[in-house]
C-alpha cells in the first residue's frame, strides 16, 4: 500500500504531454499493478505519461512465455507471469527501465511503429554516445556489436529489451535498458525466448554512468521521438 502511494506521488519531471515521471527502485509487481489501474482509469484527455524506474531482481515472463525459457538453475531471483507481449526476461539493479503510458489514437500510433520509435530513441541515445546500434525485425530490441557476441549468436548482442501491453487503444509496459548491471541472472534463461543470445550493458561499451540519469536521457529521446 505505501509503495503504490509512493508511485502515485513520483514527482511530474516533464508538465508536457507525456509526463514524465521518476519512480527510483520499485518492486515490479506493484508497479505493473499500477501501470494497469493507471490505463483501465483513463479519460480521453488524461496526459500520457512515461515513467523512469528500477526494479530489484526478477524475471518477467509474457503472455507468450514458454516453460522451456524458464530458468534452468535455482538463484533465488522471483517469475512474475505478466501481460506484456514476448516471452521472459531480466530486471535488476542497474538497468533503466521506462513504461511508456500512451494513449496510441489520440498520438496516431499502432503497435509497430511505436515499437520502431522505441528503438530508435535508444538507437539514438547510443548514438550521442557514438556507439552504432540497430533493431531488427525478426526480435524487438536493440542491438549492438559486442566482444561477448559469438558465431552461434550472431555478431550483435542485445542491450534493450522490448514488450508491450495494448489495452483500450492504450499502451503500458515499456522497455529496459542495461546500464552497469550484474549480467548472470540472464545466464539462467533464454534471453526474450532465444537460446543462446548475448545481452550487454552500456558500461561494457565504455559508457560511464548509473541507471537513473541514463534513463533521463532516454526518456529525453523518447519526447523527441514522440514529437
Amino acid at each position: 500500500m505505501q509503495q503504490a502511494q509512493a508511485l502515485a506521488e513520483a514527482p511530474i519531471l516533464n508538465a508536457r504531454a507525456p509526463r514524465v515521471r521518476e519512480m527510483g527502485r520499485v518492486e515490479y509487481e506493484p508497479t505493473w499493478r499500477a501501470m494497469q489501474a493507471f490505463t483501465t482509469g483513463r479519460a480521453a484527455d488524461t496526459a500520457d505519461e512515461i515513467w523512469v524506474l528500477e526494479h530489484p531482481p526478477v524475471y518477467t515472463l509474457g503472455v507468450a512465455g514458454r516453460s522451456q525459457h524458464l530458468p534452468r538453475i535455482e538463484n533465488g531471483i522471483p517469475v512474475v507471469r505478466t501481460d506484456r507481449g514476448g516471452q521472459i526476461t531480466y530486471h535488476g539493479p542497474g538497468q533503466a527501465v521506462i513504461y511508456l503510458l500512451l494513449d496510441l489514437r489520440r498520438r496516431g500510433l499502432s503497435v509497430r511503429p511505436l515499437v520502431r520509435l522505441m528503438e530508435q530513441a535508444v538507437i539514438d541515445w547510443l548514438g550521442s554516445r557514438g556507439i552504432a546500434a540497430e533493431g531488427r525485425a525478426d526480435a524487438p530490441g536493440v542491438y549492438v556489436d559486442s566482444p561477448l557476441a559469438t558465431p552461434r549468436s550472431g555478431k550483435t548482442a542485445k542491450i534493450a529489451a522490448l514488450g508491450l501491453r495494448i489495452r483500450n487503444g492504450c499502451s503500458y509496459h515499456g522497455l529496459a535498458f542495461n546500464v552497469s548491471m550484474d549480467l548472470a541472472p540472464f545466464h539462467a534463461i533464454d534471453p526474450c525466448g532465444y537460446e543462446g543470445l548475448k545481452v550487454t550493458q552500456a558500461r561494457d561499451l565504455g559508457i560511464a554512468g548509473d541507471a537513473a540519469p541514463i534513463g533521463r536521457g532516454l526518456a529525453r529521446k523518447l519526447l523527441e521521438r514522440l514529437g
